[in-house]
């Protein structure tokens, strides 16, 4: 990415900003916010919309700032389980490497079929959807050759 490691986990690390650029994101709150040695604890609601469809789903997101990751873990909602990490690796002062992973699974098999069929399509837009905050926070800016 054309940002730094700091500005984007700074990014992705402001969960309450997310309705405001994130697809289908409809509302977030912070539950509560905790130190933990150097990292900070934050239990977050995330409410998703899309058509007909509007689930609320609990995270607790641990921020690492020394270490520029971020790890969520689930707490509640609709799904049997999910799991994502962030790991920001500078390359420069300017620029990073951006590591996410994302595994999660629906309670409902007719919920977890249907997201089956679009899943590709709507994490890119998800990734588009950073990419074009960042942007939008930092300046549009281009990778060096």
């Amino acid at each position: 990415m054309p940002y730094s490691a700091d500005e984007m986990y700074a990014l992705i690390g402001d969960v309450p900003s997310y309705p405001e650029f994130l697809p289908w994101c409809s509302a977030a709150r912070v539950r509560s916010r905790r130190e933990d040695g150097p990292a900070e604890v934050m239990d977050a609601d995330l409410v998703i919309s899309f058509k007909l469809f509007r689930e609320r789903f609990g995270s607790r997101v641990t921020l690492r700032p020394e270490m520029k990751e971020i790890e969520v873990a689930y707490l509640d909602g609709p799904f049997r389980y999910l799991n994502n990490y962030w790991k920001f690796t500078p390359v420069d002062e300017t620029t990073c490497e951006v590591d996410f992973f994302v595994d999660f699974e629906f309670k409902s098999r007719t919920l977890q079929a249907l997201i089956g069929l679009v899943f590709d399509q709507a994490m890119q837009r998800i990734v588009r959807a950073f990419e074009d905050r960042a942007v939008d926070l930092y300046g549009k800016r281009t990778l060096n050759p």
